[in-house]
């Protein structure tokens, strides 16, 4: 199982947490050691790739100027202030588990693949692998696939975004054969895709994977949504606040 028994693992949303928490912003080392400072079991942490294959940590493909991660080099993204991957794994305790978050450049379609972002990234996946917990998640089934090739040992988790159907992700995650669903509060509640009539139980969606060996992630739970997710057993929660998350667990 990736994801410990007992208390459901906590994890810290781009850090300390979404946008800038504490005068932190998202992402950025200083983040990353706060959220383990105030607690946090694992860190979820966006890597996408640079125009000379750098491994960063950015969540958006491009910056508010119009310039894409993709397009520039390492030099130019760290002077805008992005954080390269070695530069946070260096600086990681080896205790704190890491979600890596997968961001497949469109550029990737143009390159064979073992120069793709997960190529890039499966070599270090494998040996982070060896000294602390992790796991890799992606939008991107292909990536998944591809993973699993380069670096069968890194446990996977298929992510889903916002409001996709809870059904077809549940069925996904077992299909592809992975180890847990990262799944978006967004399709846990009613929505404009699945209204309140075509929600199952979030305690069904749970059980449901667990019978088929399968752990969840939930993904962004607001704070007011805290309590009914961990009633229905989820393995782990990606969260915005961790100080209240980890209050909420020991009462």
């Amino acid at each position: 199982m990736v994801f410990a028994e007992g208390r459901p693992v906590v994890i810290g949303h781009r850090g300390l947490g979404s946008g800038e928490i504490d005068g932190h912003r998202e992402n950025t080392l200083g983040s990353f050691l706060a959220a383990v400072e105030a607690g946090a079991d694992w860190v979820e942490v966006d890597v996408r790739r640079t125009a000379d294959d750098t491994l960063v940590i950015a969540h958006d493909p491009a910056y508010e100027d119009g310039l894409f991660v993709v397009d520039a080099d390492a030099t130019t993204v760290s002077a805008r202030g992005t954080l390269l991957l070695d530069d946070l794994l260096a600086a990681l305790p080896a205790h704190v588990g890491i979600d890596f978050d997968l961001k497949t450049s469109m550029e990737d379609a143009a390159r064979t693949p073992d120069l793709t972002t997960a190529a890039l990234l499966a070599p270090v996946a494998r040996r982070e692998a060896r000294r602390r917990p992790l796991a890799l998640t992606s939008f991107d089934p292909a990536a998944l696939l591809a993973m699993r090739s380069l670096a069968p040992e890194v446990e996977l988790g298929l992510l889903t975004w916002l409001e996709f159907p809870v059904g077809l992700a549940v069925s996904a995650a077992a299909h592809l054969d992975v180890a847990f669903l990262a799944v978006h509060m967004g399709s846990l509640r009613a929505n404009r895709i699945e209204p309140e009539p075509l929600q199952r139980p979030l305690a069904y969606v749970v059980g449901l994977l667990h019978g088929a060996n399968r752990q969840v992630l939930a993904w962004c739970p607001a704070p007011d949504e805290l309590p009914r997710v961990l009633a229905a057993g989820v393995d782990a929660v990606c969260v915005n606040d961790i100080a209240a998350t980890l209050a909420l667990l020991s009462d």
